[in-house]
């Protein structure tokens, strides 16, 4: 192994690998109080981390290009200069007869939701059989304001099982 575990010896750690994604999306905010109720888009920014059960014969989580691969990779071809409207938005039905690159959500596309969805479902099918799990996601609208969801130990733990299967 090509490791720090030759030089220190196996300790418990517990060791990550991030990767971001920069893309272009719209949305609207259902309900907001402010200017975020109306149609507008931002450069975002979508933040990845993963585990492994055990670092590589390289001694890594995983080598970078697999995360592009698998999430980001998904990011571009799902959400890149698309619009995202929650299917419960009075303008979704005609917002999506009209225009390919709308994408109705079951969900309100704020920060948050589309940080949790990334986790809880996308990251799920995309690494299904990797033995990799998504443990966080980070998700900027702007450079200023982003929203991160992460894990629990008990889904984490639940998720390491499912992918050593």
């Amino acid at each position: 192994m090509i490791g720090l575990a030759n030089t220190l010896g196996n300790f418990p750690t517990h060791v990550t690998a991030e990767r971001f994604h920069d893309f272009s999306y719209g949305h609207v905010v259902l309900g907001h109080e402010s200017k975020c109720a109306n149609l507008h888009g931002h450069n975002g920014r979508v933040h990845f981390t993963v585990a492994a059960p055990q670092i590589d014969s390289v001694g890594r989580v995983v080598d970078f290009s697999y995360i592009k691969e698998r999430l980001c990779i998904w990011v571009e071809e799902e959400w890149d200069h698309r619009f995202l409207i929650s299917q419960d938005h009075p303008f979704a039905g005609i917002l999506s007869q009209h225009d390919s690159t709308v994408v109705v959500v079951p969900f309100n596309p704020t920060a948050e939701n589309l940080a949790a969805y990334l986790l809880h479902v996308v990251g799920p099918l995309q690494l299904k059989d990797t033995g990799l799990v998504l443990t966080s996601v980070k998700f900027e609208e702007t450079r200023k304001c982003s929203a991160t969801t992460s894990l629990t130990i008990g889904q984490r733990l639940m998720r390491d099982q499912e992918s050593g299967d």
